[in-house]
């Protein structure tokens, strides 16, 4: 028999089955230390789970069952995994470590799985980056023309497309959302694609990663695009169920998924190693010689194909290996400091991520001097490499515990992954140091107003940054989160996006409206009190300048 919360209640496995009316095998077991307390609770914790599933999925449509299924097994695995980083400790029940606990104790005993969230790295085990580690992107070698028809045909482009624009007050995917000339993160990035093709004779394939949440709307939308010379593919990353966070048990009671969305989640982008094998989209790819796909956010408008990285993968050093996976790195700034970085540990380049670092050690992670780069989230993989670590079962991603809570004030848990964190888990991984024009992602409408405005020129569905502008930094934008953060009202404060051509920093907060042809230099820092309005006139020239409340412009 064993013990654990459910609707915090603490019952045995004979009341479980009445209260969810399933059966289950319990475990026997006899009074043990404390450590083989913690490892049976673990495992009963999983057995709950897999109860759980194996009831979900035969509830569900015969259709549905197999997929559904398969999203399953990924999940056991993933539990697990989380499992093995939880801590049972042996002080809850007042005893010192390796004391038995009393089995006529264990009904009065919760569970408490407490979720570990401490760092996975031992500091002192990160190594200094070896040379040759990070490429500088200036060091690479321009392809000649009649090679890259050959190159390029063994590219496939994957967007992680998954997500949804709510955060910016959209509905549907964030794909879908206008970002400039009235054209989608989709659209540009379909022109992209589509005009490689059309100059280089080249047949790249765009393949997007959908979740449950996006893939209706992203089936409409792509229809648009028939008669262009593309091929698009699309696939699903799995759907995972949100976890009580007290009974660790899923959320839905049924296996309809828009019936109970709150009840489910797509586990972040990490899960499209697996995805895409499942699709049958790596296997179909490969058999056509393929050998890399370029994996990039929908949303981040510098990730490109690179010609001189495509370069770098199809004519490797001969004094190396073929790299296997490498990760698009630039230079960390102020802005970048949460950003994860690239770190050499136990031989390998690894991932290390904010979540990871001991408390004592943030500072030292957030250092611009002693972590110069942080990761794009612009990855490139072999394809048959992505195929071994999937079948021998060995990516190992950190996981992310992800805390929700809920309109109706239920605390839920969502493990997810993150897709770059998979670079330990192949051989010959490298990082290119890109110029910063290759990292712009469109999170806040703080980003739109930058690729919105004459800080960038449209060509063939790239932006490229004005030749006027005097340097190659981005300005730093912040606009209040109470009147800009919803693209609607954002866009009804401005008449036109103001001139930035030689803006380094804005801040906006409050009741703010600009007018047509308003001009921002240096640094400009516009604040309305509350219940204050502030109006930028038509043709104003803000240089260095403090707007307050009552619409005093000071020198800054």
């Amino acid at each position: 028999m064993f013990f654990f919360t459910v609707d915090e209640r603490i019952v045995s496995s004979v009341h479980y089955r009445r209260y969810r009316g399933v059966q289950i095998r319990s475990h026997q077991r006899t009074p043990s230390g404390s450590r083989d307390f913690k490892e049976a609770t673990k495992r009963d914790a999983l057995a709950r789970l897999a109860v759980e599933l194996e009831r979900l999925a035969g509830a569900a449509p015969d259709a549905r069952r197999p997929q559904l299924e398969r999203d399953f097994e990924g999940f056991k695995k993933l539990f697990s995994r989380f499992l093995a980083e939880v801590r049972v400790p042996a002080h809850f029940y007042g005893l010192p470590e390796g004391e038995p606990l009393p089995q006529e104790e264990w009904l009065d005993a919760p569970m408490p799985l407490f979720i570990n969230e401490g760092p996975s790295v031992s500091w002192d085990k990160i190594e200094k980056l070896p040379e040759g580690a990070v490429m500088d992107y200036t060091s690479l070698t321009t392809p000649t023309t009649e090679n890259l028809h050959h190159m390029l045909d063994k590219l496939v482009v994957v967007k992680l497309n998954g997500g949804l624009g709510t955060s910016m007050g959209c509905k549907g995917p964030k794909s879908v959302i206008q970002v400039r000339n009235e054209l989608t993160f989709l659209d540009l990035t379909v022109q992209q694609i589509e005009h490689l093709n059309k100059t280089y004779k080249c047949n790249v394939p765009l393949v997007l990663m959908n979740s449950f949440n996006t893939d209706e709307d992203t089936q409409r939308v792509i229809r648009k695009y028939r008669g262009l010379k593309l091929e698009i593919h699309t696939f699903n990353q799995s759907c995972h169920p949100r976890l009580n966070r007290e009974s660790l048990l899923p959320l839905a009671r049924t296996a309809d998924v828009h019936a109970d969305i709150e009840a489910w989640y797509p586990p972040g982008h990490g899960d499209f190693y697996e995805a895409f094998n499942n699709s049958g989209l790596l296997e179909k790819f490969i058999a056509e010689g393929r050998t890399y796909c370029f994996i990039s956010n929908i949303d981040n408008l510098g990730a490109t194909v690179d010609l001189n990285i495509l370069n770098l993968l199809m004519t490797p050093d001969p004094a190396r290996a073929p790299p296997e996976f490498v990760m698009e790195v630039t230079d960390k700034t102020r802005a970048d400091v949460k950003g994860g970085t690239l770190i050499q540990y136990e031989d390998k380049l690894r991932l290390l991520e904010i979540a990871q670092v001991p408390k004592e050690h943030v500072d030292d992670f957030k250092s611009v001097s002693q972590f110069k780069f942080f990761n794009t989230n612009n990855l490139w993989a072999r394809l048959d490499a992505i195929r071994r670590v999937v079948e021998r079962g060995s990516l190992n991603m950190e996981i992310i515990v992800n805390h929700k809570h809920l309109a109706d004030g239920l605390n839920v848990i969502q493990l997810e992954t993150a897709v770059g964190a998979a670079m330990k888990c192949f051989e010959g991984g490298l990082g290119v140091n890109v110029p910063r024009s290759r990292f712009l992602p469109v999170k806040k409408t703080s980003d739109l107003l930058l690729v919105m405005s004459n800080l960038y020129g449209l060509a063939h569905g790239s932006l490229v940054m004005s030749p006027q502008r005097m340097f190659p930094s981005t300005p730093l934008v912040k606009l209040g989160d109470n009147h800009f953060a919803k693209v609607k009202e954002f866009l009804s404060r401005f008449a036109t996006v103001p001139d930035l051509l030689e803006l380094d920093h804005l801040t906006v907060s409050g009741d703010v409206t600009f007018g047509r042809g308003v001009s921002l230099k240096g640094t400009v820092i516009i604040i309305a009190n509350h219940g204050d309005r502030i109006d930028i006139p038509s043709g104003a020239v803000l240089e260095n300048k403090i707007v307050s409340g009552n619409l005093r412009i000071l020198d800054h």
